[in-house]
This record gives structure tokens, C-alpha cells and sequence, in this order.
């Protein structure tokens, strides 16, 4: 239960820039929202709330709710995966594919049929997506993937040839997302409205057997 709870907090770390960057928007809604779930302290709410730029708001926020545990962590991910705030901030649809999952028992494994290979997004896909994917990789990996600019730019330097560095970045984020690297989350992230990547470059990963 403690490494399950430790989990959420890293969760909510490793998205943090990305929810920065969304939340900004209307950052003193989701401070209040927050307020009125108990998310955050009094005094943490006032001294919050007096910060007049978006950005620092929305990250002060986070982390306040960061510092104050496992139960402050998975109330504010309950609350993005709120309708009303999946309606304000489109972009945090792919919130709701980060939950934790409980381990399962001994008698729940037996059970439990075997995870199929196709669950995760295999490498030929990454490759497809790699062929189809245009100039603007770098700009997708930071804003969709959330790959910090020295990891794409240590990619650039060590990839001479455009498909086998968008492939090197997909196959990075795999690695990173582990088992919740699947094909479906892949589609969600690229299909971002500002990203204009094309639909029908990326609509195959929809598709199922």
C-alpha cells in the first residue's frame, strides 16, 4: 500500500509540466475547484491565490498538492478527470488513462487472464508513426510526449536519418510509459488539436485485430 501510494505521487510528478502548461488557462478555476475538494490548506490557498501569472499559480498548486501526500495526489487526479474539467481543458483527457493500478491477489492473478502483447503499442507501430510523423517531431515530443529538450536533442545528435529519430523518441516514451504505453494512449496524445498531426496518419492505431 505505501509503494502504491508513493506510485501516485510520482505519477502526479512526472506530469506536472504538462498540467502546468494546461491548467494556465484558467488556472485560478482549478485553484478554486481544488480549495473546495480540501486539496490544499487555508493559508496554501491564500498564499496561492495572491500569485498573479497563470503559469506559477497552476505550478504552485501542484506543488502544494505534491508536498501534501498520496491523498492530496489522487484527490486532484480525481479532480481533472472531473466532466466539468474535462470540458474546460480538453486536453487533460489523457489523465484519465494514469491511474495506479492496486496489485492483484494471489487468487485474482490466477484469474486474471495474461495481459496481450498488443496491449502496449509494438514497435512496428512506433515505426509507422515514425514514417508519417514530419518536421515538427521535437515540438510533438515535448508538447505531446513530454520529453524534456535535452533527451530529443541527445536523440538528434545520435540519429542521422528523420525516421530513425522520431522512431528513437516513440520507442523512448514506451520505455518510459512502460505498460501504459498503449496504442489507443499513443492516438489520444498525437491527436491533440494543436499538434495538427493528420488523422489519418495515426487513426491505425485504433484499430484492433
Amino acid at each position: 500500500m505505501a509503494e502504491e501510494a508513493a506510485d501516485i505521487v510520482q505519477l502526479l510528478k512526472r506530469q506536472k509540466a504538462k498540467l502546468i502548461k494546461i491548467l494556465s488557462a484558467d488556472a485560478d478555476f482549478v485553484l478554486q475547484s481544488a480549495h473546495s475538494c480540501d486539496l490544499l490548506s487555508d493559508q496554501g490557498y491564500e498564499q496561492i491565490k495572491s500569485c498573479r501569472v497563470p503559469s506559477e499559480k497552476a505550478r504552485d498548486l501542484l506543488d502544494h498538492v505534491i508536498v501534501r501526500g498520496p491523498k492530496a495526489a489522487q484527490g486532484m487526479l480525481d479532480l481533472l478527470m472531473e466532466k466539468e474539467m474535462q470540458d474546460t481543458f480538453p486536453m487533460l483527457a489523457f489523465v484519465k488513462d494514469l491511474h495506479v493500478k492496486a496489485p492483484l491477489s494471489v487468487e485474482e492473478s490466477k484469474l486474471q487472464d495474461p495481459v496481450p502483447a498488443k496491449r502496449r503499442v509494438t514497435e512496428k507501430q512506433l515505426m509507422i508513426v515514425a514514417q508519417r510523423l514530419g518536421s515538427s517531431w521535437r515540438e510533438i515530443g515535448r508538447l505531446a510526449l513530454d520529453i524534456q529538450n535535452v533527451k530529443l536533442e541527445q536523440i538528434e545528435e545520435e540519429k542521422r536519418i528523420h525516421v530513425e529519430r522520431v522512431f528513437a523518441m516513440l520507442l523512448y516514451w514506451r520505455n518510459q510509459r512502460r505498460e501504459e504505453a498503449t496504442a489507443a494512449l499513443l492516438h489520444s496524445l498525437l491527436s491533440q488539436k494543436d499538434l495538427a498531426v493528420p488523422s489519418e496518419s495515426i487513426d491505425f492505431l485504433l484499430e484492433t485485430d
